[in-house]
């Protein structure tokens, strides 16, 4: 039995008349009517009361018809979903971010406004680091991240950057720099205990921290290596040492750290970065698109 089938028999069920449900279908009527032949045979049930000059549903043809109007109802269906899925307005899409990344406002208004537009489109969310991030994504189990690195160590990746962050400093209240209303130099770092926050053999904020730091004529003396930078501003605010942080991140623990920005001969910038696979996904490809408008 094939949807053909189907489509003929629910034609000549309500038009209850040969000759007007194929000209209804667009067929000659002898095809028509073998057709239904072959699908009365097939089933092994008469569908139809014959006469000379009518065919009318009998009971078994009424039970047929409400059955093969759902099937072709749930075809159309199929054939509709799998068009919006090739077109990417529906489907999932699992998307990474760090926690530094998360707190941008870029990414919640994007993901609040890629929502609104793709309603059926299901989002999956998943924090990691870099690394792994990256890693997820070359391996196909996300489909695109949210960085404070490029992809250059992944030849499948490609990368589009949304924004480039002014870094501060993260100093614990009551700290003697802290009590400085004008922005600090890197080399004033020099000699402070460091809260790091890395990931071995993995991008991230260190491939712009460490030359700064360079720059200003110092290596960090570091007194904890963190894996997440939420942790090492928590450290901050313990009173361990301080750090430079993303920008985005100076409303973490407000009160109890001071944020300062860095003057303008140390000032630079890390860069947030949506990573996805080569070739992308038509709905991966529209989530993209959206990000760059948005950027």
């Amino acid at each position: 039995m094939e949807l053909r089938h189907l489509r003929y028999f629910v034609a000549v069920a309500e038009e209850q008349h040969m000759t007007r449900a194929a000209l209804r279908l667009g067929i000659q009527q002898p095809p028509l009517s073998q057709q239904i032949r072959d699908l009365e045979n097939e089933l092994g049930v008469r569908l139809f009361d014959r006469t000379p000059r009518s065919i009318k549903l009998n009971a078994a043809g009424q039970v047929f018809l409400k059955d093969a109007r759902r099937l072709l109802a749930d075809a159309a269906d199929a054939v509709a979903r799998v068009r919006q899925a090739a077109r990417g307005e529906s489907g999932r899409i699992a998307v990474g971010y760090t926690s530094s990344a998360s707190l941008h406002p870029l990414v919640p208004r994007l993901m609040r406004a890629f929502h609104a537009e793709h309603p059926d489109v299901e989002l999956e969310f998943q924090e990691n680091a870099t690394r792994d991030l990256l890693e997820a994504v070359a391996g196909d189990a996300v489909d695109a991240a949210f960085v404070r690195s490029s992809s250059d160590r992944y030849p499948g990746l490609r990368a589009v950057v949304l924004a480039h962050e002014p870094m501060v400093v993260a100093l614990p209240a009551g700290h003697p720099l802290a009590k400085r209303r004008k922005a600090i130099a890197m080399a004033d770092l020099a000699d402070q205990p460091w809260i790091f926050y890395r990931r071995a053999d993995g991008p991230g904020i260190q491939d712009e921290l460490m030359p700064a730091c360079r720059k200003a004529g110092f290596a960090p003396r570091i007194v904890a290596d963190v894996s997440r930078l939420l942790s090492a501003v928590t450290l901050v605010s313990a009173g361990r040492g301080i750090t430079v942080v993303p920008r985005a991140l100076d409303a973490i623990h407000q009160g109890s750290v001071i944020y300062r920005e860095l003057d303008a001969k140390s000032s630079f910038t890390i860069p947030l970065t949506l990573v996805f696979r080569d070739p992308a996904s038509a709905l991966v490809q529209r989530f993209v698109d959206m990000a760059r408008s948005a950027a």
